[in-house]
């Protein structure tokens, strides 16, 4: 068995065949999902739903926890070989309702993607008195995929995708003030501090889970034109940013550079399927292969050390069981 991804040691292209352009068809090619079982949240949108219709075409049952059902039913309605139940990932109690009724029915879990996700939010907080983009974009995967490690366990052989972002590089993990309870707000702080909080949590993930044949992976989707991701950004920020003009149109090279959504897509489902990965998780991916490491500031992409650092990791996995209320014990 390979070493594993601490520091980053891991984090070279293989040589995959994929790249940016790649999209969800290209990736899924060839592969037979009949039999399996997916769970994807976030999975009525976006990248999500493009996900999710992948895996289900490819011949898994998939399971698409939301917290909107009419407007799930609606996205998805073409779409065979999906379940929508209801979940909200700003609410610990609503996650565990799902897992439970998961576990339940004894049925063993394949994939579990951990899709969804906010960002340019305002400062909320949920009922916990935690920041609404840490609550959402990470620990809601920490607690979910807790919750449902037995049939994580049971499926003999599982992937876990965890969507972090190239966001991850505006900020390190505060571990002094996660919350902002002491410093101001700052949206993009606190979006770049859950990413990397994301893969931190996918490390040490993957080292504690391999022996149970269950592999983990964080993924960058790219620049996706289409999503929701946006919806609450003001446009002064995107101005700010240098995404839009006065009037709040995307720049000519902005809107070219960006990805469709089967493209944001198809990293994702390459890490949930490809055979490539069967002996290698913990890494952070993006364009449909392993990314390298951020070490020289003037090449864009890649994933930055301190987001990839073995003590970090271990002291981010306590102090999410803390806050959450969760022991989370791989065995």
């Amino acid at each position: 068995m390979k070493r594993n991804n601490n520091q980053g040691a891991l984090q070279k292209p293989i040589g995959s065949g994929f790249n940016a352009k790649s999209n969800t068809s290209d990736v899924i090619k060839g592969i037979d999902l009949t039999g399996k079982i997916a769970v994807v949240t976030g999975g009525n949108t976006g990248i999500g739903l493009e996900t999710a219709r992948t895996l289900a075409t490819a011949g898994a049952r998939v399971i698409v926890p939301v917290r909107d059902i009419e407007k799930a039913k609606n996205n998805l309605q073409s779409v065979a070989n999906i379940e929508i139940r209801p979940m909200d990932l700003m609410n610990p109690v609503s996650i565990d309702t799902f897992a439970e009724t998961f576990l339940a029915s004894g049925k063993p879990l394949h994939i579990l993607i951990n899709n969804a996700g906010i960002m340019w939010v305002p400062l909320r907080r949920d009922s916990r008195g935690f920041e609404s983009q840490l609550a959402t974009n990470y620990l809601a995967q920490f607690h979910l995929t807790a919750r449902l490690w037995p049939a994580l366990q049971k499926a003999g052989g599982a992937r876990i995708v965890n969507i972090s972002s190239y966001g991850h590089q505006f900020a390190p993990f505060n571990f002094e003030d996660p919350n902002f309870l002491n410093r101001e707000y700052d949206t993009l702080q606190g979006y770049g501090q859950s990413k990397t909080a994301v893969n931190l949590f996918s490390l040490e993930l993957d080292n504690r889970a391999k022996l149970s044949k269950v592999r983990a992976y964080a993924v960058h989707p790219g620049s996706i034109g289409g999503t929701e991701l946006g919806r609450e950004a003001p446009r002064e920020l995107f101005q700010k940013m240098g995404f839009c003009d006065a009037e709040g149109n995307l720049l000519p090279e902005i809107t070219s550079s960006l990805k469709t959504i089967p493209q944001g897509a198809a990293t994702t489902v390459w890490c949930a399927t490809s055979s490539r990965l069967n002996n290698v998780g913990g890494v952070y991916c993006e364009d449909g292969d392993i990314a390298e490491l951020a070490s020289d500031p003037s090449v864009p992409g890649g994933v930055k050390p301190y987001s990839l650092d073995e003590d970090n990791a271990k002291k981010l996995w306590k102090l999410s069981e803390d806050m959450t209320g969760i022991v989370f014990n791989i065995s």
